[in-house]
């Protein structure tokens, strides 16, 4: 059996951007790309898998060497489709993050610094937001529809010298604005509860200046954050699932406006 330059070249083009956009979407999105929950040997050895059960359902290739200059570009176009659909995915989970640093600078727990999986140091609020958002996101099955988008992807958006369009990427960048909208929302109930909080001891200090403020509003704050966070969780949910479809829209919407 012999093959042909163009045969070869054809098989390594149709499997290798397939590759590129899957496996950067692995390297990117939450849950896969923790360091700590999937290490960069499985999150390539996933995506070679994925790529091996979906190559013979995708369009053909495009007829380009994938050495030449039309070819590099293809490999960028599928690099930056990927990277864009796992980031919008980590945008949600960094409404968590960015939610709970706000609550616990308003209740003094800023100080207590952890690593998360992705080893990016945060406050223990947001460690605890993070670990509830991954459990959330795993029940939900969004790791399953995430990888469902991913593959349809191929069929909105084929592998093509076209890539995602310069409307689609600014669509990612304004939304931005939507993961502080949510970080406010999941936040707003403990800062302002706090932040009553502390406009009540401030009152008390101005009455009776001989009360110890630090002394009492530290512990204060901090216990009352407790009750609070415990009181808001079930609100996490819903807001959390909104988020979560917002992104899951927006990788739709972007796929579409590149097609």
């Amino acid at each position: 059996m012999e093959f042909t330059s163009a045969q070869v070249t054809g098989f390594i083009g149709g499997f290798l951007w397939p590759f590129m956009r899957i496996g950067a979407m692995l390297m990117v999105a939450p849950v896969f790309g923790a360091r700590t929950i999937t290490p960069a040997r499985v999150r390539i050895g996933i995506a070679l898998a994925m790529t091996w059960v979906v190559y013979p359902l995708l369009p053909p290739p495009p007829a380009v060497d994938p050495l030449s200059w039309d070819g590099l570009m293809v490999s960028a176009n599928q690099i930056l489709l990927g990277i864009a659909m796992g980031f919008v995915l980590q945008l949600v989970f960094s409404a968590l993050v960015v939610a709970g640093q706000s609550i616990a600078m308003t209740m003094g727990l800023g100080f207590a610094q952890f690593v998360d999986p992705n080893g990016v140091q945060m406050a223990v609020v947001s460690q605890f937001y993070t670990i509830i958002g991954t459990l959330l996101f795993l029940a939900l099955n969004g790791h399953l529809v995430a990888l469902q988008v991913l593959l349809e992807s191929f069929r909105s958006l084929p592998v093509g010298v076209v890539g995602a369009s310069t409307e689609g990427l600014m669509q990612l960048v304004l939304w931005g604005g939507r993961m502080f909208a949510g970080a406010l929302l999941i936040a707003l109930p403990a800062i302002v509860s706090i932040t009553l909080i502390n406009i009540g001891f401030g009152v008390m200090t101005r009455a009776a200046p001989q009360l110890n403020i630090f002394g009492v509003l530290f512990p204060t704050t901090m216990a009352a954050g407790y009750v609070i966070i415990f009181i808001t969780l079930p609100s996490l949910l819903p807001r959390f699932t909104d988020l979560v479809m917002d992104g899951f829209s927006l990788i739709e919407q972007m796929l579409a406006s590149g097609a």
